[in-house]
């Protein structure tokens, strides 16, 4: 049986992100695949620490010198079968540790040679999601696409396989406005977009799991 593991860049565990993710994962299961849900902001991790281990002659390459709760994740990655990435967008980045992620996993896998620039021996498909209280009209003002391009390229890269992308944008952010300084924001386009077009992301997301498991 094939295995899926989604890795939770947003530290919140029940919102747009994670609902994205487990949609993700549903599709995985209908492909009948093996899934697992992974919340970054549950684990007590760093990202690199540029030590070099990982590109030392004399040690296994890929294998990442620091140990903490994010370790047995990489090494399960290594034995997954499809890989998929969820961050929200704070301040017109990937969340912290979704960066720590990726560098602890990308880095390391990395080689240091055109002739064999990954340690993956196959395959990996992937996907990125990414959610966003922007607009896409903010999106493309702001060079977002362009800027995740790097990740993305990466991924190609490193886990060999083109990753599939999904943009959740206008997210709904408070579970009630009028607690917050939000006048930027008008809340029943917000509440009314969630309404209408959340479920249609949702639904892509589920596609996208059961399109890697395939």
């Amino acid at each position: 049986m094939k295995k899926v593991m989604a890795i939770n860049g947003s530290p919140r565990r029940n919102c747009n992100t994670a609902k994205l993710l487990e949609s993700a994962l549903n599709g995985a299961k209908e492909a009948g695949a093996e899934t697992e849900l992974v919340h970054l902001y549950g684990l007590n991790f760093k990202g690199c620490i540029s030590c070099f281990y990982c590109k030392r002659k004399d040690k296994p390459h890929g294998t990442c010198a620091m140990k903490d709760d994010l370790t047995p994740v990489l090494e399960r990655i290594k034995d997954a079968d499809a890989l998929i990435m969820g961050s929200p967008i704070y301040f017109m980045n990937l969340s912290s540790g979704m960066m720590a992620f990726i560098e602890r996993l990308f880095f390391s896998n990395y080689i240091y040679s055109d002739e064999i620039p990954t340690v993956f021996s196959k395959p990996l498909p992937n996907a990125f999601i990414y959610t966003m209280n922007m607009t896409e009209d903010h999106v493309k003002h702001f060079g977002i696409r362009e800027r995740f391009a790097f990740h993305e390229g990466s991924a190609e890269r490193i886990l060999m396989a083109k990753p599939e992308i999904l943009y959740a944008y206008d997210t709904y952010q408070f579970s009630d406005y009028s607690k917050y300084e939000s006048s930027i924001f008008n809340e029943e386009h917000k509440a009314k977009y969630r309404e209408d077009v959340f479920p249609e992301q949702l639904k892509k997301a589920y596609e996208i799991g059961k399109s890697l498991v395939m």
